[in-house]
């Protein structure tokens, strides 16, 4: 399984977690500038909720100056709904003329599995900030109840550049929210599908409009990933006409077998790609090789560290990197 740790930076700037508020908390003036830091909000076990930490974040920091902002665990006891956090950080969205980048969810298995993450409707929060132009989504899984599960409208958004939802199950419905957007600016898209068990019920057909390059005419880097359909995937991929236009790609995470892999190779060239992202599959070493002598031939990058535990003369069942 992949370890999902906190990011040491975000949108190129070192990653500075907000000290609580109370007694012996941080003195303003010793804080990092507004603008030199991703800063993080979380609420530490058993200490003040949510609304708190904000308010005490709106008071020290000047908010103009921030350009990206993580939220790390949002409830200081009991797992909660995001809903209420989004909705107060689009209340006060106005404040935050100069944010560019937005992390919802940065948040450990050690403080929570992915997939019990309990999230909300995000739609209204990316809306909020139009200039945003990067947006980072973890969480979506099938144990949390229906009204607390991950959810996006299609909607149109003019600056964001790259999106990423990472996921141990991501929800059909919000796979073909993303390929019904309007991102004219987006160059970076990112999907983890993540397992049938925790909700990952997405399919080929819900990825289409993504696949056809149609939606978003300046994507460079395309992931789709972290699937128990990687074959699939791999074979759509294999024909889509997004790829022509991409710089890179990632397939990794998943299941990829043989059947994945020989259907890249035998489809439309891939040559013109920087990098191509394969690790944690689960590949045979003659058709390893023949994907190294083609990305060596051609100049391509390529990661094809295995997937751990797996050895293809056992009759294991292939697992995605994260799911729970």
């Amino acid at each position: 399984m992949t370890d999902i740790e906190h990011p040491g930076t975000f949108h190129g700037l070192p990653v500075f977690t907000l000290p609580p508020p109370g007694e012996g908390g941080p003195d303003p003036a010793a804080l990092p500038r507004a603008d030199s830091v991703a800063w993080r909000l979380d609420c530490t076990w058993e200490g003040p909720a949510f609304p708190e930490i904000w308010q005490y974040f709106l008071d020290t920091v000047d908010p103009g100056g921030v350009h990206a902002l993580l939220i790390g665990p949002w409830w200081p006891d009991d797992y909660s709904s995001f809903a209420p956090v989004a909705e107060l950080i689009a209340k006060d969205a106005g404040r935050f003329p100069a944010l560019r980048a937005l992390f919802l969810a940065d948040v450990t298995g050690e403080e929570c599995e992915v997939s019990w993450l309990e999230m909300s409707d995000v739609t209204g929060l990316i809306e909020a900030f139009p200039r945003l132009g990067e947006l980072v989504v973890r969480g979506g899984g099938d144990p949390v109840p229906e009204e607390e599960k991950l959810q996006l409208r299609p909607l149109r958004h003019q600056a964001l550049r790259s999106l990423r939802f990472e996921s141990g199950g991501l929800p059909g419905h919000v796979v073909r929210a993303v390929g019904a957007c309007e991102l004219p600016a987006l160059e970076r898209l990112e999907l983890w599908f993540g397992a049938a068990w925790y909700g990952g019920d997405a399919t080929v057909e819900d990825m289409r409009p993504v696949l056809s390059g149609a939606g978003f005419p300046r994507l460079r880097h395309l992931g789709l990933q972290n699937s128990e359909i990687q074959d699939e995937i791999a074979a759509a991929v294999a024909s889509a006409p997004v790829v022509a236009q991409l710089e890179s790609l990632s397939l990794a995470m998943g299941t990829l077998s043989d059947t994945g892999a020989l259907a890249l190779l035998e489809g439309q060239p891939l040559t013109h790609l920087t990098s191509l992202d394969l690790h944690h599959h689960y590949l045979t070493d003659p058709v390893m090789s023949r994907i190294r002598e083609m990305c060596a031939r051609e100049g391509v990058h390529v990661d094809l560290d295995a997937a751990d535990y797996w050895d293809p003369e056992d009759d294991e069942p292939r697992y995605v990197a994260v799911s729970e």
